[in-house]
């Protein structure tokens, strides 16, 4: 897909991958709607990026009304149909499951899970006015392994897996492509102090930002259900993990004394 002049929409555009995303977007030429909840850190993007012909929505995406907001604001800024979506909104949640907090678990759904299926739904309209376009979600590794201190993290990242899967078929006789991007551990602002002091111990290499941009530019195109997963031996766990689950049962429950100590720290 050349870039110049089409309309984008961009979730959790004003975090580390989101503006990293918007960065290169627009340096591609095109045509930029900034989605977030912060409208301050949304104008200094903006702003950043020259203006327009850029447009921002602050909207919480986990609550029906933040969603109102953002098909409204579509609607005006693309009247003519969206070229482009990508579901990168999300938060974390890093801690031992019995002991994360109801509220903090359903948040997290709502907006890495729920968001981006009714997002979809809502924007599949302007989308299929075009005669392409495409959608990507944005997921992770964890989307594929279920890692320990992540469990309501994972579940909403593998049913956005699910989600993409199944509705890349179902458009499959139309002009709309769904991909899956999964990134593995990304050095930004989601991550705590907690989480970063773990992956240094256990050795897990992260990724920054700028890396993670540029890899998701790649699955902008005439590929259709063209998914990315980035890192190794993250995309060699994820294949062992359909085919010998037991091979990385074993392999987490080593790291699971590291995990634990920085989960209790994390609460």
């Amino acid at each position: 897909m050349q870039l110049q002049g089409k309309h984008v929409v961009l979730t959790g555009a004003t975090g580390g991958i989101g503006r990293a995303i918007a960065e290169r977007l627009d340096a591609q030429g095109a045509r930029l709607l900034l989605v977030a909840r912060n409208e301050a850190r949304l104008n200094e993007l903006r702003g950043f990026l020259g203006g327009d012909p850029h447009s921002i929505v602050a909207a919480d995406l986990g609550e029906t009304a933040g969603r109102s907001r953002l098909l409204q604001a579509c609607r005006e800024f693309a009247p003519d149909g969206i070229d482009l979506l990508i579901n990168n909104a999300g938060v974390n949640e890093f801690g031992l499951f019995e002991e994360m907090a109801a509220e903090a678990i359903t948040r997290l759904v709502s907006l890495n899970l729920l968001g981006p299926i009714m997002i979809c739904q809502d924007l599949l309209p302007l989308l299929q006015q075009r005669e392409t376009a495409q959608i990507i979600n944005v997921g992770s590794t964890f989307g594929s392994i279920g890692y320990p201190g992540f469990s309501a993290y994972c579940a909403s990242k593998f049913g956005l897996r699910g989600f993409t899967e199944a509705l890349r078929r179902e458009l499959a006789d139309s002009g709309v492509q769904v991909s899956y991007f999964a990134p593995r551990a990304t050095r930004t602002d989601l991550n705590t102090e907690s989480i970063n002091a773990m992956n240094d111990a256990l050795g897990t290499a992260m990724d920054k930002p700028e890396l993670v941009a540029d890899e998701l530019l790649r699955i902008i195109g005439p590929r259709p259900g063209k998914d990315k997963y980035l890192g190794w031996p993250e995309k060699l766990f994820v294949r062992i993990n359909a085919l010998l689950p037991a091979v990385v049962d074993n392999s987490l429950k080593k790291q699971l004394p590291v995990i634990r100590q920085f989960a209790k720290q994390e609460n």
